[in-house]
């Protein structure tokens, strides 16, 4: 990027001070352009989820009467209750007119509130998706620099073909290893990890909570690094790869530069904005958790909630539960596009 910006210095100064109000006044043009385009995607991911769910095959009112000799009459009287005797227009417009009011609605099976129920499930989603996000940004912006920079040495093909490997696992196999492995144990050797809540039943107070909380995070959060840090990986080494080769990092080097703080100061700032564009893109994901970790681990977050939602199946749960996560991808995309064009030159005089 000091490359970019050292060659856009003297076209700026020949251009005076007042040109940087239309520059900013078009990154505000397009900032509300792509705020635009957000909300339109939040709308048709409103009326998209209405429909979608009451295509899922099953009866939500005969599978909450599972267990119960309710009569006909008695099955009536429920579906009216919750309102699926109405015609498919009408609740269509009551479910929109909810949504913009904030009113989730109340869930099928739990008789609660459904935005109440997500309140208490989104801390145990972040405090998972997002350390696991947290240290698989780290581990691979750190492989990808040092396999980009010394290609096709041992660590490169090492590292790279290790998370490749790990990437194409399926993410339950992964899981349900490592909850063999390290929980349940093999044969005479016993689990030495717990795999299953947030918390023991006898849990600690103080200090020691935490600790426990942090023993129940380990193989959910290894699991979810483990299946996602290459994506990391692969794009910082081919975005560094590409820096390499550029005509600024010849010239860094021919005055003189140490290697580390050629890498360091001029080629990896550059080589960081795909990844950043990739990073919050998965923010938006971390809002609703990973569903096949949390259900396999039973992990109270929203990931194991939509499942639960989807078991039923509950309308009104599984409705509030994915529009956030999708509107929380909608949102977070769109801040990607805008912070990308802030942080690029090349992106603004495109």
């Amino acid at each position: 990027m000091t490359s970019q910006l050292e060659a856009a210095e003297p076209a700026a100064q020949a251009a005076g001070p007042g040109d940087e109000r239309p520059t900013r006044r078009g990154t505000l043009q397009y900032a509300l352009s792509k705020a635009g385009g957000a909300l339109f995607s939040i709308a048709m991911v409103i009326v998209g989820t209405f429909f979608v769910f009451r295509l899922l095959p099953g009866d939500p009112v005969r599978n909450l009467a599972q267990g119960r000799n309710m009569t006909p009459e008695q099955l009536d009287l429920e579906r009216h209750r919750l309102g699926l005797d109405k015609p498919l227009i009408d609740q269509f417009f009551q479910f929109v007119g909810d949504t913009l009011r904030l009113d989730l609605g109340t869930s099928y099976e739990y008789k609660r509130p459904v935005l109440d129920m997500i309140g208490e499930r989104i801390g145990p989603t972040l405090l998972l998706a997002g350390t696991g996000l947290v240290i698989a940004v780290s581990l691979g912006i750190w492989q990808g620099t040092r396999a980009g920079w010394r290609h096709g040495s041992r660590f490169d093909r090492f590292s790279t073909g290790a998370s490749l490997v790990l990437w194409s696992v399926p993410t339950f196999w992964l899981g349900l290893l490592l909850m063999m492995v390290f929980g349940v144990g093999i044969g005479p050797i016993p689990g030495v990890l717990p795999f299953r809540g947030i918390e023991s039943v006898d849990a600690p107070d103080g200090f020691a909570y935490f600790i426990d909380v942090g023993s129940h995070m380990v193989l959910p959060c290894l699991t979810l690094v483990a299946v996602v840090y290459a994506q990391y990986l692969l794009v910082m080494r081919s975005s560094l790869l590409e820096e390499v080769s550029q005509d600024y990092v010849t010239v860094a080097r021919a005055k003189g530069l140490r290697d580390d703080e050629v890498r360091r100061r001029h080629a990896v700032p550059n080589a960081l904005l795909p990844t950043v564009t990739l990073v919050f893109m998965r923010i938006g994901f971390v809002v609703g958790g990973a569903v096949t970790v949390e259900t396999i681990f039973t992990w109270p977050g929203l990931g194991q909630l939509f499942y639960e939602a989807i078991s039923v199946p509950d309308f009104t749960l599984m409705q509030g539960t994915f529009m956030l996560i999708t509107v929380a991808v909608i949102v977070m995309n769109t801040l990607a596009d805008v912070v990308y064009r802030m942080l690029d030159p090349r992106v603004r005089s495109a």
